[in-house]
């Protein structure tokens, strides 16, 4: 599994978003709290953003070294400054490459995607239209591969995630579909499987795989929801399995989110529960 945020809001550092924060990605890389499968998040990391007056043109730094040894990014990340950021760490899936193109965030220049999950590249690779590859062998890039076909179509963000969401549930039913997107104008996030957050800030939005501080206000993201974000707003939506996904489904029939309960314990809410 992985662990991954993003941002938007008002300007923020690479930096701030990275390493200030108490519990960020350098932390949850090497002991995710609350993340339900694997200990650590050792096979690489990476960063994309949109610069500052390119808000429809992506940026991105990736790379297979771990996110403590990297020695360039720190400094990289000090002067990049960005209103939308995505970040992620990774532990790859057994059998999948470790490899620079197998890391997130993927782009196709205008979008980036992160997923913190896994699928059956074999039973989803159908899905694939002809003269389409994927930039790496791993199952997130084929998602990538797909979310870009679709957003191709002339599909907003949001419909394709969840569309491709269900269909690929059709197919691997055992999939875990914890995605993460964002177009530079908004953060769309799922919840399938794996654990998310967000906490709305007084310059913008943050969601992510689990909480970056000990601050009040983090929000638990109920299972199977859809989280879309821009600078002021958060909406909550269920993602219903045999019925059309439509924009307008009002937020009020998303699952109960509840505050989130941040702790040492490295094992996931669900583990503790059961502990008690």
């Amino acid at each position: 599994m992985c662990r991954h945020f993003g941002w938007i809001g008002q300007e923020r550092t690479l930096h701030e978003l990275f390493f200030d924060a108490g519990y960020g990605l350098p932390r949850q890389a090497r002991v995710p709290r609350w993340q339900r499968v694997g200990l650590v998040n050792k096979d690489g990391f990476g960063a994309g953003w949109f610069p500052a007056g390119r808000a429809i043109e992506t940026e991105r730094y990736r790379t297979t070294i771990p996110i403590w040894d990297d020695g360039v990014f720190p400094a990289l990340a000090r002067e990049v400054t960005s209103s939308c950021v995505l970040g992620a760490v990774r532990a790859a899936s057994p059998g999948m490459p470790i490899e620079e193109s197998a890391n997130a965030p993927f782009t196709n220049g205008r979008c980036l995607l992160s997923l913190n999950g896994h699928l059956s590249v074999n039973k989803v690779r159908p899905l694939l239209g002809s003269g389409r590859e994927p930039e790496s062998s791993c199952d997130a890039a084929l998602l990538a591969a797909l979310l870009w076909q679709r957003l191709d179509t002339g599909q907003d963000l949001q419909k394709a995630l969840v569309s491709l969401l269900r269909d690929v549930v059709e197919l691997d039913s055992g999939a875990c579909l914890n995605m993460l997107a964002t177009d530079g104008a908004q953060v769309v996030a799922t919840a399938w499987g794996e654990t998310l957050c967000y906490r709305k800030e007084t310059d913008g939005v943050l969601v992510a795989s689990e909480p970056h501080n000990e601050e009040d206000g983090w929000i638990c993201v109920g299972d199977k929801t859809v989280v879309i974000a821009d600078t002021w707003d958060i909406q909550l939506r269920f993602i219903p399995q045999d019925s059309p996904f439509s924009a307008e489904v009002s937020p009020a029939v998303a699952p109960p989110s509840t505050p989130a309960s941040v702790t040492t314990d490295a094992r996931s809410p669900d583990e503790r529960d059961r502990s008690r």
